[in-house]
């Protein structure tokens, strides 16, 4: 597992020496080679057609093909338990600690050893193969005591976002065409554990606006889950509306924070997580699919060099952050109830402000949580070779 993430990592596998001739029950856990095997004077197994192994020939199909190669796979494969067989009454099982299978037997046998093959959700694949240090293609792991200076700023949730002029997190959702829209383009804002149990979703958003909308018709900036605002029901009904439904199975149902906050024109990104989402924020929540970004989202997308300015001061920060949008755009963040007519948004300039919300029409941008276990087929991140996603 990755040290303090959480996450599944690419198993190495290692094979042992599961024959024997012996007298009683005796468990093994030597690595074992065909070739050794073949050549060590001292060993009493010569007939290595005692031993079959399988190897899954694509993940989740459960066709498998027997090997001939010398050596036992590496990366890629996971020791299927149920499978793996003897004939005489061994039992054979994994060692997650020792990365071997172990063998319990009394009596030589001939066993039959599956492999099945393993492949990456797309968050264990941005985890083990993008991330070492922060900064590393604009990512930054947010634990709070990471290798960014001002590590106190960070939001501490242990995330994983983007940030910068423009990283290359760009994804293709709702196409499989060769070449992926225009409207299909979405980008990555970051891998979050809402549930703290080591399963990270990967969070999107919309690469374009789908227009431009006031945050509720009326003056009220209510939040009930079924009628208001209207923001929920247009991203929710209409918008969702316009997705193929195999495409629709690939968002998660999540649980927002929609307690809203109060305006602090001294507020950092690290101020506005607290009351949106962290320590401090409110226990109203919505089950939904689609959102909008949040204020800190827009804050932690600036290069880690403005996370100690106040958003209010964020036009000063435009050409470092990749969610900058160049025109309003509304945020899921709305004022508290002190002050129940307004939410907060993007000022065209930059800086965080907030606005009544049914006096401006401003840019919405979809925003969504994958579901886990989508996989990454192809792609480099970049807006012409967008991430391709698949499900595992």
């Amino acid at each position: 597992y990755g040290e303090n993430r959480g996450v599944v990592m690419n198993k190495k596998i290692i094979v042992i020496t599961i024959l024997s001739m012996v007298t009683g029950l005796v468990v093994f856990n030597i690595g074992y080679n065909k070739t050794n095997v073949e050549d060590d004077p001292k060993n009493p197994i010569k007939n290595t057609n005692m031993l079959t192994m399988m190897l899954e020939t694509e993940a989740g199909t459960g066709n498998y093909e027997e090997t001939i190669a010398s050596e036992w796979p590496q990366d890629g494969y996971i020791f299927n338990e149920s499978l793996s067989r003897c004939e005489n009454g061994g039992m054979l099982s994994w060692d997650d600690d020792a990365k071997k299978v172990i063998m319990k037997s009394n009596s030589s046998d001939k066993c039959y050893v599956y492999f099945d093959k393993y492949n990456p959700t797309f968050a264990e694949y941005i985890i083990n193969n993008l991330y070492t240090t922060d900064g590393e293609n604009g990512l930054y792991y947010h634990d709070g005591v990471g290798t960014y200076t001002n590590a106190d700023q960070e939001a501490g949730d242990n995330s994983y976002r983007y940030s910068g002029a423009n990283p290359n997190n760009y994804v293709c959702f709702g196409s499989d065409a060769t070449t992926c829209p225009d409207d299909n383009l979405y980008r990555i804002i970051g891998l979050f554990d809402d549930d703290k149990d080591g399963t990270y979703n990967i969070k999107l958003i919309k690469n374009t606006s789908i227009g431009r909308y006031a945050w509720n018709s009326e003056h009220d900036n209510t939040w009930n889950s079924s009628t208001k605002p209207d923001i929920r029901t247009t991203l929710n009904s209409i918008f969702l509306g316009t997705i193929n439904s195999a495409w629709q199975e690939k968002i998660a149902e999540h649980s927002w924070k929609v307690g809203g906050m109060t305006r602090d024109d001294a507020a950092t990104a690290k101020d506005y997580y607290n009351t949106e989402i962290g320590s401090s924020s409110s226990s109203t929540t919505d089950s939904m699919k689609i959102g909008l970004m949040y204020v800190s989202d827009y804050g932690y997308a600036a290069a880690p060099s403005n996370w100690t300015t106040a958003l209010n001061d964020y036009d000063n920060a435009t050409s470092t952050n990749w969610l900058y949008l160049g025109s309003s755009e509304w945020t899921i963040s709305r004022h508290a109830e002190d002050d129940a007519s307004s939410a907060f948004h993007v000022r065209y300039t930059g800086y965080v402000s907030e606005e009544f919300v049914n006096f401006t029409n401003d840019a919405g941008r979809p925003s969504f949580y994958l579901e886990s276990n989508v996989g990454i087929s192809s792609g480099t991140g970049t807006s012409s070779n967008p991430y391709r996603l698949k499900l595992t």
